[in-house]
């Protein structure tokens, strides 16, 4: 049985298991921006004096007012400089060729017009872009925009910019064959590049620059781009930023984007949007009760139960009703350190495994508003068939499968016995180390009752949640961590490509987040699925095959899928994304916010 207490609550649950005995580690409240985004990765801008604009007046009920992040970004406007980060508001400005929304798996020509013509080996691509698109400057978007930030992402002096090693590795030359037709040619086969690096779809795609404006900057990546005397940055998307300090972030409509009078959009509701920042769930919550605030970012179950109660007009994906949240593309996995003993052994991972009680995570953890993961794939419609037909194989190799009997026959065939305190021990008396790594708050809610059924079942456990967890999981100094594993939206390659040899890194060295597991035939597998269009008809063999591989590997364990839970203020806008109304995910610091903004009108009608 896994650990039980009467009126099982989380908070009774960690009371009375004891923070010692498990050694669980709390910190304070508060949701950090994660998955961390490529761009905002680099070091910190130096302190410099930012320009001020002279915004005019705007009613509350004018005005979108978000929580989200801090202010350490401000005045960076260029999408691939340090310390740039779409994810406060800024991607109301950005668009991309195509959107894609990953419930509906519908994609959107925008920028571009049409689908692009591939040749027939995949060497090349080729793309036409609108003739009615322009910066808010008033020159005219085309070709020569693409062809130009590719060129300049390939460009060796500008590695440091997100997204340069991807597109120096796929991109031979980029050239505007004519003012709207631009042709991409590859260094090899690439069937999957529009729609890996040109879609915008949850936070991936490359950024779009205006070339009349960069060419001429010799430092592209120390370029700022922000001054709102010259009506920087210069952009294509419905909004743009008039004023900026390290407490708010003003961004107001643009009431001549091209989108409108193209006939492809309608004007957004807001006449202005408010960032600030995201200061903690408490103080967060208020101001969503005294509707101070429209949303921010997701809030764990406690925080969002009691905004949905003491807020008539605050809605949620589900509504009012649990589990208020809907399926992001991150589902979290206990990840096992394969390089290191003695999770180089699968048989000890399965007995891992087989301790974990996934629905108790979900219970107690998330106060039942929550959802047990099986795969590491998002529940996403356009992956279900994926998903449906790897179920014969998890009955061959079951996740969910919490048997403490079977960690005792595992753990008694390999030689391991129970000390005085009942945990496992090796032949020399040294316990299983089974400390578990998160970062702080993003795994408060299930990680320590994850800890404690590890316990339970006589692993030496304990969640630990330091300012370097990041660092030790990147490095390999955690032999279990647990991580979210972003990438399948479309089809399952990204993800299997994220489990790749190549993201293989030597214990001691920074790399790529990765369970450090090496597997000659998988990678054979996925490498074949690279060779394959979005969604081919040939991929889903090689998935099965891939899978075969992973569940009787089981280099990490899935858990729990991650949710959303954003708190929606009906009082001033409606038109918010919700399960009745599926067309985007909800996330506003997704680059699909611009599409997003297009939906929102006031309920004033």
């Amino acid at each position: 049985m896994p650990p039980t207490f009467p009126g099982s609550s989380r908070r009774d649950f960690l009371k009375l298991a004891g923070i010692s005995s498990a050694a669980i580690a709390l910190s304070a409240c508060g949701t950090p921006e994660l998955p961390p985004t490529p761009e905002g990765s680099g070091s910190p801008t130096p302190e410099r004096e930012v320009p001020r604009g002279n915004p005019r007046k705007i009613p509350r009920e004018k005005t979108l007012m978000l929580a989200f992040g801090d202010g350490s970004d401000v005045g960076i406007c260029n999408p691939y400089a340090s310390g740039f980060n779409h994810q406060r508001g800024m991607a109301a400005m950005l668009e991309p060729l195509y959107f894609y929304s990953t419930f509906t798996g519908e994609t959107i020509p925008w920028l571009a017009d049409g689908d692009p013509v591939y040749a027939d080996d995949y060497m090349s691509v080729t793309i036409k872009t609108r003739s009615d698109a322009y910066w808010s400057d008033g020159t005219p978007f085309g070709a020569k925009d693409v062809a130009f930030t590719l060129t300049m992402l390939k460009d060796e002096k500008n590695a440091a910019m997100t997204y340069s090693a991807d597109i120096r590795e796929w991109v031979k030359s980029a050239e505007a064959t004519d003012e709207h037709t631009v042709t991409i040619t590859f260094t090899k086969p690439a069937p999957r590049f529009v729609f890996d690096y040109l879609y915008f779809k949850n936070d991936l795609g490359i950024f779009l620059v205006p070339e009349h404006i960069f060419s001429k900057e010799k430092n592209q990546y120390g370029f700022l781009f922000y001054d709102p005397a010259k009506k920087w940055p210069v952009v294509t998307g419905p909004y743009q930023v008039v004023d900026w300090t390290v407490q708010r972030r003003l961004l107001d409509r643009r009431d001549d984007w091209w989108a409108v009078k193209a006939g492809l959009a309608e004007l957004p509701g807001p006449e202005r949007i408010i960032v600030v920042p995201f200061t903690d769930p408490t103080n967060i919550a208020q101001q969503l009760i005294n509707d101070e605030l429209d949303s921010s970012l997701d809030l764990r179950p406690p925080v969002i139960k009691q905004v949905v109660e003491q807020n008539p007009k605050i809605i949620a994906w589900s509504g009012r009703e649990e589990p208020y949240g809907y399926v992001d593309w991150w589902p979290q996995s206990l990840f096992f350190n394969c390089a290191v003993k003695p999770y180089d052994d699968p048989d000890i991972r399965r007995a891992v495994n087989h301790a974990i009680d996934r629905q108790q995570l979900v219970e107690i953890g998330y106060e039942g508003a929550g959802i047990t993961s099986e795969l590491p794939f998002p529940d996403f419609p356009p992956l279900r068939k994926y998903l449906d037909a790897v179920k014969p194989l998890l009955e061959r190799y079951p996740t969910n499968a919490y048997d403490l009997g079977e960690v005792e026959r595992i753990m008694t065939s390999k030689g391991y016995t129970r000390d005085a305190e009942n945990l496992w021990v090796d032949e020399k008396g040294a316990r299983v180390d089974a400390t578990i790594y998160g970062i702080v708050d993003l795994v408060n809610d299930y990680g320590a009752i994850l800890a404690e059924q590890l316990r339970a079942a006589g692993f030496d456990a304990s969640l630990q949640t330091p300012s370097d967890s990041y660092t030790r999981m990147a490095d390999g100094s955690a032999k279990l961590f647990l991580f979210g594993f972003a990438g399948a939206i479309a089809d399952p390659y990204p993800s299997l490509e994220l489990m790749h040899s190549r993201h293989y890194s030597k214990v001691g060295e920074a790399g790529d987040i990765s369970s450090r597991w090496r597997n000659e035939e998988f990678d054979r597998t996925v490498e074949q699925m690279a060779s394959l269009p979005v969604d081919d008809p040939q991929e889903l063999p090689l998935f099965l095959q891939a899978m075969e591989i992973y569940l009787r590997e089981l280099p990490h364990t899935p858990l729990v899928q991650w949710l959303h839970r954003i708190p929606y203020n009906t009082r001033y806008w409606t038109g918010w994304p919700t399960a009745d109304d599926p067309y985007l995910p909800g996330a506003f610091w997704f680059k699909t916010f611009a599409l997003e903004l297009t939906r929102l009108k006031p309920a004033s009608g």
